[in-house]
């Protein structure tokens, strides 16, 4: 079994311990670790008003994380591209890659990444209507595309043909990815011949058949003349697999709320997550949830992630560290997230 490399997803979670601030300081933190250990990338999500989430921005969080690193490639995973102007998009991340040239990836997703208000209101004006902004997905996608090359691209207005280009002389661009978690951006992907990946972190399910779509309707373009793809991948690792069932615990009630309805607050600590009863009914979704994360003990964990590289035939797994922390833990940082980077890359 070949081992893959590793990459990090980070939603910047916020504690019930913790400000913005202190959530983003844990951030930087957390990504200096991942330099330091030799990931990949480390891609920064896009959600809007969650009380536990503080990734509501992706280009200045990829800027903030870029600016602290070295080596590691910076993204974000991803924009939620019908929240924005295309070319408000392209001018970011042509800036991005000039002031870090090589290490800056754009990934764009579709879906709204907020509930129906907070998508109006960052809508308006971007874009339109939701049904107007997600209809023309693949066109905003050829646009940011076309408007990062450094020969930009011509506007017609009023009879004439304007030159429009992101930054005046860019001289790379970023890699540019398609991220989904439906069929949707799978076939897209596919057809324009960009790289592609599944929110297996997120959905858990699909995820054979959206790669398999994507692979066997892969049409190779000028940047990709192969399928590329990744798998994504809840983690908590510790050292030993009592702990790390420990530490999954809060992060895995959050996402029970989020399932069954209930109210989102910030993130539990461990203990005070392990004093809140779980209904019965809701149970076996916790467990199923859990099934498909990465807990445990580092020889099990890296075996887990093996087997699912192997499953999935890929070469590279992005883990999304979801490790809560213990009461009394230093507000500015995530211990255990970090140790679950540390311990894997041991």
């Amino acid at each position: 079994m070949t081992t893959p490399t590793l990459s990090v997803l980070d939603l910047v979670p916020v504690r019930s311990d913790q400000t913005t601030a202190d959530a983003l300081a844990a951030t930087v933190r957390l990504a200096r670790v991942a330099d330091e250990l030799g990931y990949r990338r480390y891609w920064l999500a896009e959600h809007h008003n969650m009380p536990a989430v503080a990734a509501t921005n992706p280009p200045l969080l990829i800027a903030m994380v870029a600016a602290a690193t070295s080596r590691i490639r910076v993204g974000s995973g991803g924009v939620m591209l019908p929240n924005h102007a295309p070319l408000v998009i392209a001018e970011q991340f042509a800036l991005l890659e000039a002031a870090h040239p090589g290490r800056i990836d754009l990934g764009i997703g579709r879906a709204p990444g907020s509930d129906p208000v907070t998508s109006y209101a960052l809508r308006h004006g971007a874009g339109g209507v939701d049904d107007q902004a997600v209809s023309r997905f693949p066109e905003y996608v050829d646009n940011v595309l076309a408007m990062m090359e450094p020969g930009g691209v011509g506007l017609s207005v009023a009879g004439r043909t304007h030159p429009l280009r992101a930054t005046p002389v860019a001289s790379s661009v970023p890699t540019i990815w398609l991220l989904g978690s439906s069929d949707y951006s799978a076939r897209l992907a596919a057809e324009k011949g960009m790289p592609y990946v599944f929110a297996h972190h997120f959905s858990g399910q699909g995820t054979a058949e959206a790669l398999e779509l994507y692979r066997s309707r892969f049409q190779p373009s000028a940047e990709l003349a192969e399928p590329r793809t990744f798998l994504t991948v809840n983690a908590v690792v510790a050292p030993t697999h009592a702990e790390a069932d420990r530490l999954a615990l809060p992060q895995l009630l959050a996402m029970l709320s989020l399932r069954t309805g209930a109210p989102l607050l910030p993130q539990h600590l461990v203990e005070d997550a392990e004093r809140l009863p779980v209904p019965p009914q809701h149970q076996p979704l916790l467990e199923a949830m859990a099934q498909r994360w990465v807990i445990g003990a580092p020889d099990e964990a890296r075996a887990r992630i093996g087997e699912l590289a192997s499953a999935y035939a890929v070469d590279e797994v992005m883990l999304h560290p979801v490790a809560g922390a213990f009461s009394g833990a230093d507000p500015a940082a995530s211990a255990a997230r970090e140790e679950t980077l540390r311990l894997l890359a041991g």
